[in-house]
């Protein structure tokens, strides 16, 4: 399967997310602080479901012997972000972490897999824990897994 990321990109229509990226590419991943709170992002791009135009989104940095946490948490709103709708139609997706860029393969967890992981997330960035009770979903989470 031919990887899709040289595609027309879309930049975000919410300004914090668009600016994120802008700096994160800007400075070739340098610049990878999530503001507030200054923890480490990297920034995901995939194919967009309904426009097939290339979306980025900044998400947390939780990584673990080479693969990566994706938490849909949405700061606790009551819908998923847009990029789970994307991952979940195009699983495949370039990751940069700082100046690194791999192709994934996205998993939505489920079970003991996403309970272990659920916990190691809220020790990376325990405000999941209250994004998770300001809302009624089930936060979903995803394994980045890169491809060999």
């Amino acid at each position: 399967m031919a990887d899709r990321f040289d595609g027309e990109y879309a930049p975000s229509p919410t300004a914090w997310v668009r600016e994120a990226v802008e700096r994160f590419e800007a400075s070739g991943g340098a610049d990878a602080l999530n503001e507030p709170g200054g923890a480490p992002i990297i920034v995901i791009s995939n194919v967009g479901v309904r426009t097939g135009k290339i979306r980025k989104t900044p998400i947390m940095r939780i990584e673990e012997d080479g693969t990566y946490l994706g938490v849909a948490s949405n700061g606790g709103l009551a819908e998923n972000p847009a990029w789970v709708d994307n991952i979940r139609a195009h699983p495949r997706v370039q990751l940069q972490d700082g100046p690194v860029s791999r192709t994934c393969v996205a998993r939505e967890l489920d079970g003991e897999e996403r309970r272990v992981c659920w916990e190691h997330a809220l020790a990376v960035w325990p405000t999941y824990g209250d994004y998770q009770r300001m809302t009624d979903r089930r936060i979903p989470l995803f394994l980045f897994e890169p491809v060999d």
